[in-house]
């Protein structure tokens, strides 16, 4: 993207439609007086295997993210920042923005840009004041690494897919 607002100036991230349809409503309640462009249409028998099913929601969304981008308001919106330029789920998107991490927007953004993973996963126990030497005898997971579909998700770089 050629916008200022987006830290990173391409971005590859998978999304679901229900997303995209969390997405909307969260920028719809932020941005009451908008009229937000309407999503494709979900069709009960959707069929991924048609391509032109997929083509045609591909579209759709597309469309759909470019309108919302060019609005100034929307803009401003974290949740829109980490919904394009992060793996994150909507949970940890909410959670970020609500500053129930201990990470702000735009360190989700540097950090979690191109993992494929949620934030890292406190040990409860070393939250209730276990000893360092005690929680490092056991393993747990950091999301911090990347997974099997992680940085190469199958996103290809062209000029369509990388624009924010």
């Amino acid at each position: 993207t050629n916008s200022i607002c987006f830290t990173r100036k391409t971005s590859c991230v998978r999304r679901r439609f229900r997303e995209f349809v969390w997405l909307r409503q969260r920028l719809q309640s932020n941005a009451v007086l908008i009229q937000l462009p309407e999503l494709p249409s979900k069709t009960p028998f959707f069929n991924m295997n048609n391509p032109h099913h997929v083509d045609h929601r591909r579209r759709g969304l597309q469309e759909f993210l470019e309108k919302i981008l060019q609005d100034a308001l929307l803009l401003s919106d974290s949740r829109l920042h980490l919904f394009l330029q992060t793996q994150l789920s909507p949970e940890d998107m909410e959670a970020c923005v609500s500053g129930q991490t201990k990470y702000s927007v735009a360190d989700a953004i540097h950090k979690f840009a191109s993992l494929n993973s949620r934030f890292p996963i406190e040990d409860e126990e070393s939250k209730k004041g276990k000893t360092n030497a005690e929680s490092d005898s056991e393993s747990s997971s950091s999301g911090l690494g990347p997974s099997d579909d992680s940085i190469s998700s199958g996103c290809k770089a062209s000029p369509a897919s990388e624009e924010s």
